[in-house]
This record gives C-alpha cells, sequence and structure tokens, in this order.
C-alpha cells in the first residue's frame, strides 16, 4: 500500500489533499440527523472503488453515509474555494452543505475523493441550513449516473440517504444526504480563492498537486503551469462538445462549478433539451441567459481565462509574458471544442470522420430542426431508421436535407453502426424526472426512480420494454423550470 495507506473498516483513505494544509479546507464533523434510513447503494461503483457494498447497507453504513459517524480515518473536512457566480466574484464560498469524507484509491488505481452532501452547517455555510432535500439529491444521483451511462465524464452517485427530518425551502421537504465521488473536488474557484489573497505559495502548491493527481505528464514539460492550463483548457474544451451532443443544459456554470478535472460536477438546475432549441434556459435563477444551452462553450472558456488570472505568476516571470502565454493556450479552445463537436455531430449522422467539408450539411441540419422544433434526441436516433421526418413539421424540409444526406453516405459503408453508437435511445426527459421525484418525495414511492435509472444506465440499447421512456411529453411546457437545491 502506498505510505499513509490504512485499511480500516472497509474503507483504504489516503487523505492525500488534506496535507496540504489547513487553509485548504476546515476540519469538522457533520451534524447528526434524526433517522438515517438507506434510498440506494450503487453497488457497481462501490465495488470499482475498493469498497464492499454491504457495508454501505448495513446499519454502520447507513450511519456514516448519513454523516452520524465517521470511519476511522476519515478526513472529515469542508474545502475552501472561491467563485464567479453569474459573473460575480465572491472571495469566499466553500463547502457549504457538504463534507469530504476522504480519498480512497480504487481497484483501477485511481484515486477518488468521497463526499457527503446535505450533512449540516460548516464553516462556509452563510448563513443555510447546510442541508439537501430528497429531490434535488435524487436529481443529481439520476442524472450524473445518466451522463456516465453515456460516456460522458462526471461525478459519480455513490449513495443516498434519506435524513428521518424536514428541511425547509419553500415548503417543508424530506432531508436526504447524497454521497458523491469525485476524481477530485478542485475547482478553478480552488484557484481564485487563494490568488485573491495573493497566497501564491498555496496557488503554487495547489498547481503541483493539481499536476500530480490529474496531469502527471505535465509535471516534465518545460514549464509545467503552462502544461497544466493547455491541459484543463483540452478537458474543458471537450467536455463542453459532449453537453452539446446529448441535448444537457448544465444551468450554473459558475467557477465554483468548473472541475480541474474535466468532470461535470455540481448538479443543480440542470436539465436536458426535448424539441432542439440553442436557446433554451432551464435554471429559474439564470434570468438572463448566461447559461443557455448555445452559450455553454463560451462560458467555460471565459470560465477558463479566470483559472489562467490564478496562474499567470507561474507561467513567466514577466508579466507580458505571462498574459501572452495564457493567452495562446487559451486560443486553442475554441479549434479544441469545433473538432470535437463536429466530429461528434458528424458521428451522429453516420459520418465517422467528418470533414470541414461536411459542417454546413450538419449545420443545415440543425438548423431545420430548430426551425421544426424537431426532438433533439430522437432527432438523431431516429436517423438510422428512417423514421425522423415524422418529428418536422415540415416534413418537406427533412426531405430536402436528407436527399444531400444520403448522397454523402454513400461513402460511409458503416453509418447505421457510426450513428447507433453515438445517438442514446434514452435521455433522463425533464418530464420522467419530475414525475419520479414527485413520487419519491411526495409518496416515499422509489419504484419510478429505480425503474428510470435502470434505463438509463444502459442508454444506447433499444430496451423496447421501456419504450415510452424514450418518447418526449404529448404536451410541451414551454415555462418548464429547474431549481437549485439550496
Amino acid at each position: 500500500m502506498p505510505e499513509g495507506m490504512r485499511e480500516i473498516g472497509g474503507f483504504a483513505f489516503d487523505n492525500s489533499y488534506t496535507r496540504l494544509g489547513e487553509q485548504f479546507y476546515r476540519p469538522l464533523a457533520p451534524t447528526p440527523v434524526k433517522a438515517p434510513a438507506l434510498v440506494r447503494v450503487n453497488e457497481a461503483l462501490a465495488r470499482e472503488i475498493g469498497i464492499d457494498p454491504t457495508l454501505l447497507t448495513s446499519a454502520a453504513g447507513i450511519a456514516m453515509l448519513a454523516g452520524n459517524t465517521m470511519p476511522p480515518g476519515a478526513a472529515s473536512v469542508a474545502l475552501a474555494y472561491a467563485g464567479h457566480q453569474f459573473g460575480h466574484f465572491t472571495p469566499q464560498l466553500g463547502d457549504g452543505r457538504a463534507i469530504l469524507l476522504g480519498e480512497v484509491i480504487g481497484q483501477d488505481g485511481l484515486r477518488r475523493d468521497i463526499q457527503l452532501k446535505g450533512t449540516g452547517r460548516t464553516p462556509f455555510s452563510r448563513g443555510g441550513d447546510g442541508r439537501a432535500a430528497l429531490g434535488p439529491v435524487l436529481r443529481e444521483y439520476l442524472i450524473s449516473e445518466a451522463m456516465a451511462a453515456l460516456g460522458i465524464p462526471t461525478t459519480r452517485a455513490l449513495a443516498a440517504v434519506t435524513t428521518g427530518e424536514e428541511i425547509w425551502r419553500e415548503t417543508p421537504m424530506p432531508g436526504a444526504v447524497l454521497a458523491r465521488v469525485a476524481a477530485s473536488h478542485i475547482r478553478v474557484g480552488t484557484f481564485q480563492y487563494f490568488a485573491a489573497r495573493g497566497d501564491m505559495d498555496a496557488v503554487r502548491t495547489l498547481a503541483d498537486y493539481t499536476i500530480a493527481r490529474h496531469y502527471p505528464d505535465a509535471a516534465t514539460a518545460e514549464n509545467p503551469y503552462r502544461a497544466l492550463l493547455a491541459n484543463v483548457v483540452a478537458r474543458q474544451a471537450d467536455l463542453m462538445a459532449r453537453w452539446l451532443l446529448v441535448g444537457f443544459i448544465h444551468g450554473v456554470m459558475n467557477t465554483d462549478n468548473t472541475a480541474i478535472s474535466g468532470e461535470t460536477i455540481d448538479y443543480g438546475p440542470c436539465a436536458f433539451m426535448d424539441a432542439y432549441n440553442p436557446a433554451q434556459v432551464f435554471s429559474s435563477i439564470d434570468r438572463q441567459s448566461r447559461y443557455a444551452y448555445r452559450n455553454q462553450a463560451q462560458i467555460a472558456h471565459w470560465n477558463l481565462c479566470r483559472f489562467a488570472e490564478t496562474l499567470l505568476p507561474l507561467l513567466a516571470t514577466e508579466e507580458d509574458a505571462a498574459v501572452t502565454a495564457a493567452q495562446e493556450i487559451l486560443a486553442g479552445f475554441s479549434s479544441i471544442f469545433t473538432d470535437s463537436y463536429f466530429g461528434g455531430l458528424g458521428r451522429k449522422i453516420g459520418i465517422a470522420s467528418a470533414t470541414e467539408e461536411d459542417r454546413p450539411l450538419i449545420q443545415h441540419l440543425l438548423k431545420i430542426m430548430a426551425e421544426n422544433q424537431a426532438d433533439f434526441t430522437l432527432t438523431f436516433r431516429n436517423l438510422a431508421d428512417s423514421s425522423t421526418r415524422d418529428l418536422f413539421i415540415d416534413p418537406t424540409a427533412y426531405d430536402n436535407w436528407a436527399e444531400r444526406w444520403q448522397q454523402r453516405l454513400a461513402t460511409e459503408p458503416e453509418s447505421r453502426a457510426t450513428m447507433r453508437a453515438a445517438n442514446p435511445a434514452f435521455i433522463p426527459r425533464n418530464h420522467l424526472v419530475e414525475a419520479a421525484l414527485s413520487a419519491a418525495v411526495e409518496r416515499a414511492d422509489f419504484a419510478p426512480f429505480e425503474e428510470l435509472l435502470l434505463v438509463l444506465s444502459t442508454p444506447f440499447d433499444d430496451q423496447p420494454q421501456f419504450a415510452r421512456y424514450a418518447q418526449p411529453p404529448t404536451d410541451q411546457n414551454p415555462n418548464y423550470q429547474t431549481f437549485c437545491g439550496t
């Protein structure tokens, strides 16, 4: 075992982040809850990270998942970070309702954080209750696991428990705690926290740690910090393309919700599009459409600019040279995103390796989809089965496009297989997610949640017995909104 590793109570903790120094976190114990009860344990994920799932389903395991007890060797800390929230900088945010339980090294050799969300007030709560409601906990469980099944880098849900207590938002709601697994919880906002304080020693320490944990190849570069920035830019650019390719809208892309690892993190008012609308916004708190579907790549680039600002003293000794280096690296975002995005769209229409000449064909399809309010997921999924035209208000618009498309596919012998591999049949449809959450919250009926989770675990399979889960709602709600859980 690595130095400092201990095999205790089913967990192999090696809490490297807390060894950076106490300025990076605040130690605390979670606030116990009244009557914790298990909702679900992600048994496959537990095994992957080296935890016996029977430990988590035991009485002691449930108490631990609720924060009532801490296993020996747990970190039990709230992490410090800052962040731009809707463009406005707050120098101190931090984990206001979560604690880092600890780090484990899984059977694949990868280090992962285990975090509990909803465990009570922390020094960063800013007047909040530090708790989580059952609805948002189950939403994050569902959508993060759906994203993982879609092949999109994401944090994962390890377990969910109810607390036996009510919490207040607009109305009383059942409380819950989510156990989340992440490559790490280092954010753009973590770097901003120390840069805003002028603590460049801490920024350097954090950068060195991030390189060692996430981008070890950068350590051998001529300037490891430039390599760090370039790696983070590349991962975020690719992540944005992957989001757009499945119609995902994060809803709250603040810098404190931008993970340095390149994972999707913090599923608050997130949702998936039904009808294709580039201007789509679901988040009730995004009143200026800052984080609309079509703005997500631009916002990711903006967030990366804020990250680059924190690294400037490490990029070069002269400020002008540091700014130039940062600008050159950030300029690469556009080409990485564009290649990933159009490459993915090409595969979605059966072109294994789309070229620049294919982009007008792809863009024309998106244009008529928007004009005809065609369902995003089904339009692409049905291309392989020639039943797409019925999704268009004006089917002739599709026919005119399809004639050129079929000519292009004449040189793509494996086009159907390409499309089937690129286009899911099932996404977390908003009306189905809401129905599952309502059943759980209002009636303690978790059967719809479990069935939806099962369907979303294999989104590229036909699953004819669950055909209704592939369909959009019969009556689209143009005013549908999602809400932040805090």
